[in-house]
């Protein structure tokens, strides 16, 4: 009987043992709407993480970029996509965010976003600063694009108060704004050909606006996640010369609280799977590990620094 009792005891204590790293693996991963990039790219991750990390499962929720460094602040979530600029303000406690999100650490930067400024060729804005006075139509407040909108404004001197209106919503409201013409100035963060630019430059003459050397150093003093890029002529109709502009990178963020041999074995996964992302999301193709670990200006999580010095990408 005694035995017995021993063999059920010790029993009892495998079977805890085997079951605290499991309960500890499970993870839940922010992405972003239904119908865009960001969802089908996290359920990409979770088979990625859930074939190569043993004992880990994923559970991928929608989400957004300015949302989903809040849920990983708050513990809604262990994992989520980012926008590296709204990530930075999160991490450094500004606008939108309510406090410090000290809870959000890099795990990797995926692909890169660029900022579109758009303008009707006949509204006479050739620079971000000719928009004062003008209607302006961009996202709506809280997200990633609308935010970098008012950055883009505040290099020039001016601010929303400084135009003549302001529409926030969505794609489709702001191209039909301007086939309209009620809105001369268009601005979103997206891949390069936007599909909602080519749909506006199918009823309507456009000029891209450019962002100089200058306007970017200011935008990062702003904020460390900018970076700079260029939209290579005949990205868009009748765009004869390359256009440099301002984005920022899609990365991958996770709490800080999750155990490194567990942030080191996901970002060793990812890092060893980058063509199976780039199935999924076309801008993702031909990312390097050296690309991956950017910094963003957001801390990096210690697994993932890890492996990317192991890497010699760090």
């Amino acid at each position: 009987m005694k035995a017995s009792r021993i063999a059920m005891a010790v029993g009892a204590a495998l079977t805890l043992g085997f079951a605290a790293p499991a309960a500890a693996q499970q993870l839940k991963l922010m992405t972003g709407p239904q119908g865009g990039s960001w969802y089908p790219l996290g359920g990409a991750i979770q088979n990625i993480i859930e074939k190569n990390v043993p004992g880990t499962s994923v559970q991928v929720l929608p989400g957004a970029g300015i949302s989903n460094v809040v849920g990983v602040q708050t513990g809604k979530a262990e994992l989520g996509f980012g926008n590296a600029v709204s990530s930075v303000d999160g991490v450094n406690g500004a606008e939108p965010f309510k406090g410090k999100q000290d809870n959000v650490c890099h795990i990797g930067t995926l692909y890169f976003q660029y900022f579109h400024a758009v303008a009707l060729a006949d509204s006479g804005v050739k620079t971000m600063g000719d928009a004062k006075g003008k209607a302006l139509t961009t996202q709506q407040k809280g997200n990633t694009g609308e935010q970098m909108t008012r950055h883009a404004l505040q290099v020039y001197g001016l601010n929303y108060g400084g135009l003549s209106k302001v529409n926030f919503g969505n794609y489709t409201d702001s191209v039909a704004q301007l086939k309209d013409g009620h809105a001369q100035v268009f601005t979103l963060i997206t891949t390069v050909p936007a599909s909602s630019v080519m749909d506006l430059a199918s009823a309507r003459e456009i000029r891209v606006l450019e962002f100089p050397e200058d306007k970017f150093k200011a935008l990062q003093k702003i904020n460390k996640g900018y970076d700079k890029r260029i939209i290579k002529a005949g990205s868009y109709p009748k765009q004869d010369k390359d256009i440099q502009t301002i984005g920022t990178w899609t990365h991958l963020v996770a709490s800080c609280k999750l155990p490194e041999q567990l942030v080191y074995n996901i970002t060793k996964a990812l890092a060893t799977n980058i063509s199976n992302l780039g199935n999924v999301v076309a801008a993702v193709k031909g990312l390097s590990v050296k690309d991956m670990a950017s910094d963003v200006g957001v801390p990096y999580h210690p697994g993932a620094r890890k492996y990317f010095r192991e890497a010699k990408a760090l």
